[in-house]
């Protein structure tokens, strides 16, 4: 399995907000198990795709601080199932931003309607920490799309 949570960025103002999204492909091996027959996304996994989209968001700043780590999740709700083959669109507002840690509150909504939401904490990994050709592709791609 891979853990890139985020198909595509929709929009994106950098260190302010994002919406991005993510199709949920039917053959992910979690279904199996989660559940039998009634198969659902995981709220950790819900929770992972609002925090790698509201990580988007802080790094598109492209600020020497580093990578934004989600480092604590302040609350998380959950309101209705995510199936196989849903779009889940993601929604971040970054509510605090400095240059040790952000906040961003988040909601994941399936066809218009909520399924989830989140409060969320990050905190920054320094540059060189992580492997030298670390890329986002999903946020170059948006930003060699959208050049400020």
């Amino acid at each position: 399995m891979r853990f890139i949570l985020v198909d595509r960025i929709e929009s994106l103002q950098p260190g302010v907000s994002v919406v991005a999204a993510r199709r949920v492909p039917p053959d992910e091996d979690y279904f199996q198990d989660h559940f039998p027959g009634f198969p659902v996304v995981p709220g950790v996994l819900l929770t992972e795709m609002m925090g790698q989209a509201a990580a988007k968001a802080l790094d598109g700043e492209r600020r020497p601080r580093g990578k934004a780590m989600l480092a604590k999740i302040l609350s998380a709700s959950f309101r209705q199932w995510v199936r196989p083959g849903d779009e889940v669109m993601l929604h971040a507002q970054i509510t605090a931003n400095t240059e040790r840690y952000a906040n961003a509150e988040c909601r994941a909504e399936v066809g218009g309607k909520p399924v989830a939401q989140c409060s969320l904490f990050f905190t920054f990994v320094p540059p060189g920490t992580l492997a030298g050709d670390f890329r986002d592709p999903v946020l170059d791609a948006y930003l060699a799309s959208h050049p400020t």
